[in-house]
Formats: structure tokens, sequence, C-alpha cells
């Protein structure tokens, strides 16, 4: 793992973003004593459309408004 000063990780953000983007860690020191560390984000998870469809339907079921339209509601709340 590379060791690079903050003048130096300022300097040169871009170019260490382009190394931390292929894999590389690297530690940002000040006046020699580590305080940042550089590290690949992880890809993210995304969930599959048709889960979180069944999903919000399954949220969906049981849920009732009261009775209620949704202009009551409306006013109800601007009170």
């Amino acid at each position: 793992m590379e060791t690079v000063g903050s003048y130096e990780a300022k300097t040169h953000l871009p170019k260490l973003l382009e190394r931390i983007a292929k894999g590389e860690q690297i530690t940002i020191t000040k006046h020699g004593v580590p305080v940042a560390m550089l590290v690949p984000m992880e890809p993210s998870k995304k969930k599959d459309l048709q889960a979180v469809i069944e999903e919000l339907k399954g949220f969906n079921k049981g849920q009732t408004t009261g009775g209620m339209t949704i202009k009551t509601m409306v006013e109800e709340g601007r009170r």
C-alpha cells in the first residue's frame, strides 16, 4: 500500500482516484502521520426490479385509509 502526503494527495487527486478505481489502496499522511485511507468502493448490489415490485405489493396488502378518501386525507392534513 502506497503512502502520500496530504499536499500531494490534493495536488494529484484525479490521478490517485484513477488508481483507486483500479483497486489500489493509498494512505494519506499529514506530517508523516497517517490520517486517511483511500480505498475502492464495493460495487453496489442492485435489487431485481421484479423483487422490488413484489415488496411494494406486499407492503400495500392490509394497508387501509380507514374509509377516508384521498381528498379527505389531504384536507385533514391542511388543518
